[in-house]
Parts: C-alpha cells; sequence; structure tokens
C-alpha cells in the first residue's frame, strides 16, 4: 500500500511539472525582443544527446521543428563550474537564445546548492549582458533534488530567464523513453525539444509549428 502510494505521489508531482511547461511566467523576462544571430544549447550530456542516435539529441530535433539552425555546446559529465570557464565561447558565437541544461552533474556529484547556483547565476547574468535571451531546464527529481527545484525557480525569477521548471517531467516513469536511467532515448529526446519549443517559439519571430 505505502508503495502504491509513493508511486501515485510521484504521478502526481511530475504531472504538475509538465503542466508548468507550458504556463506563462509571472514574472518579468530579460531581453523578449533578444539582438543576436544564433541559437545555442548549452549544457550537458542532455544537451550532447547521451543516448540518442545521430541527430536525434534535443538541439537538432528542435532544430527541425523551428526551422532554423541550432549550435549543440554540450559535453558531457559538464558541471557549472566547468561550464562557467567556456562561457566565452558561448558569447563568441553572438547568441541570440540560450538554451541550458546545467546543474544534474552538479546534483550527482554532491556540489552544494550554493556553489551551483552561484555558478548558474554568474553564466545566466553574463550571457544576458549581450541582449541575448536566456532559457533554462530545470531539474526537479521526486525526493532527490535536495531544493535544486525551487532554486532554478529563483534564479529565473531573479534573473528573469525562461524557465522549464523539469525538463525529466513525464520522462524518468516511463522506460520506453529512456536510454538508462538519466538519459533519454530518441522518443525521449523528443518529448525534450518539445518542452524548449514551447519555452522558444513565443519569442521567435518565425518558425513552423509542430504538427
Amino acid at each position: 500500500m505505502k508503495k502504491i502510494l509513493l508511486i501515485t505521489t510521484c504521478i502526481i508531482i511530475l504531472i504538475i511539472g509538465y503542466y508548468f511547461v507550458s504556463t506563462p511566467s509571472s514574472y518579468k523576462i530579460r531581453n523578449k525582443n533578444p539582438q543576436g544571430k544564433s541559437i545555442i544549447c548549452f549544457g550537458d550530456s542532455l544537451t550532447y544527446g547521451t543516448g540518442a542516435s545521430k541527430n536525434m539529441s534535443y538541439p537538432a530535433q528542435l532544430s527541425r521543428m523551428i526551422d532554423q539552425p541550432i549550435i549543440n555546446m554540450g559535453i558531457p559529465g559538464e558541471t557549472t563550474s566547468m561550464a562557467l570557464r567556456r562561457i566565452n565561447d558561448v558569447i563568441k558565437l553572438n547568441p541570440k537564445f540560450v538554451l541550458i541544461t546545467l546543474g544534474g552533474n552538479d546534483l550527482k556529484t554532491g556540489i552544494s546548492k550554493k556553489e551551483t547556483f552561484d555558478n548558474l547565476r554568474t553564466i545566466v547574468t553574463t550571457i544576458q549582458k549581450h541582449k541575448t535571451l536566456v532559457i533554462i531546464g530545470g531539474i526537479d527529481i521526486p525526493f532527490f533534488s535536495k531544493g535544486f527545484g525551487e532554486a532554478y525557480k529563483k534564479l529565473a525569477r531573479e534573473t528573469g530567464s525562461v524557465l522549464i521548471p523539469n525538463i525529466y517531467a513525464g520522462l524518468l516513469i516511463h522506460r520506453e523513453l529512456m536510454s538508462d536511467r538519466i538519459h533519454p532515448n530518441n522518443a525521449g529526446y523528443t518529448k525534450l525539444a518539445e518542452k524548449f519549443y514551447k519555452a522558444i517559439m513565443p519569442y521567435l519571430k518565425s518558425g513552423k509549428q509542430i504538427k
């Protein structure tokens, strides 16, 4: 009985998380009319596409959804401190949009929430100084997030970033969407791309709709 109740609770939490992906932000978004020329996906293995076939990472699929080129700057295993050291590589590409998946490896390896979100804040605000719109893919895994879920929300509110509260919502409980316990498969990355699609489309001046 306790096991059934636990599973039911997890499902409800994940459904709520998925709902908030498409809910309009209640705070002011910074750089709603971004400058720059490129769209960059910046992050860890979830950006790189670990577990996906060639051209089936979420950046590759999102590129096809919006019919615009996207630069994949994902590195498997990357922590926020590692990403911070290559932030200038992102800036050099004159980004209009930067989509971020970072923090999962910090959580997995026990890096403190304070250090993780200090790094993320520096990354986000440095990018925003160049009139770039930032979209953050947050992580909020029930019973494991150690407060990261709320920290992503706070970071987004205070920096004016667009937030997907939990990129894993609707994925972890479906084995058919996962290549392992952490990484999606092709179908799972499609779901991930759709989340970022919903987040970016209100700010794109052109783009084709998902059929």
